[in-house]
């Protein structure tokens, strides 16, 4: 029996939907399967753009899957995401829409989205805008944090943490111990404290519990960003920004 190639075409994908199935029953014949397999190969060497349409959809399926478990999982975890006692809140705390950020000090594009953070509370009354530690760019990252955090800490406004934040991640150079320390010295910070803060259980409760939301988020870079159900990787700019955060408004 001789196929047509749309027909063999056809038989083809639904064997490799269902391949298990196909493979275990035999239904075709060698001189039937030697002959969808010529179809396919030929046809699909003379009309490239078939397979080039395959992989769209493959690929548009993959990102809704991805999609999906990152709701579950932002669901999952909502009131340590959100509500964390451990993490720092900015802007208004009781504000109707909650933009998370992970970051960390070495991250050059975390840099260049400070700006877009600052222009979102200084222009948006009904934002609360949530930090969390991600330091994955070495040691210098990691001692930058500890520092951080424990900064947080003695600010329960987030006033002079602000302060310390913006100065350590929009400065020049490296952000390591030796700067973190220098920064919370200059903005006027109890150093005894710090020094003594950093290396506290509720420090290493905070990184930790921010490493491990980022690990199930499957944030793979910084900055990240979670608005809603959704996983913001990267710095997308002030306009999708603001994009994201009218969308969770709209009634």
């Amino acid at each position: 029996m001789r196929l047509c190639p749309r027909t063999a075409i056809s038989i083809a994908f639904a064997m490799l939907l269902a391949f298990p199935a196909a493979a275990s029953a035999q239904t075709f014949s060698a001189d039937q399967r030697h002959q969808i397999e010529n179809i396919i190969k030929d046809y699909l060497t003379n009309h490239p753009e078939v397979m080039q349409d395959v992989m769209a959809a493959m690929d548009k399926k993959q990102q809704e899957a991805d999609a999906e478990k990152v709701s579950a999982t932002i669901k999952a975890n909502n009131a340590t995401l959100f509500n964390s006692p451990h993490q720092v809140v900015l802007g208004n705390p009781q504000g109707n829409v909650t933009m998370v950020e992970f970051f960390d000090y070495n991250c050059a594009f975390c840099k260049r989205a400070l700006p877009d953070m600052l222009s979102l509370l200084k222009t948006d009354p009904n934002l609360k805008f949530v930090l969390k530690e991600f330091p994955v760019l070495g040691e210098g990252s990691v001692a930058a944090a500890h520092v951080a955090v424990a900064a947080r800490m003695q600010d329960s406004t987030g006033k002079r943490y602000m302060q310390f934040h913006q100065k350590l991640l929009g400065g020049r150079g490296p952000a390591d111990m030796a700067r973190a320390l220098a920064v919370a010295k200059e903005v006027g910070f109890d150093m005894p404290r710090i020094e003594k803060d950093m290396n506290s259980g509720e420090v290493k409760t905070t990184i930790d519990e921010d490493m491990k939301l980022a690990d199930e988020l499957g944030v793979s870079g910084t900055p990240s960003y979670v608005v809603g159900d959704e996983l913001v990787v990267g710095a997308v700019g002030l306009d999708e920004l603001k994009q994201k955060i009218a969308a969770l408004r709209k009634p």
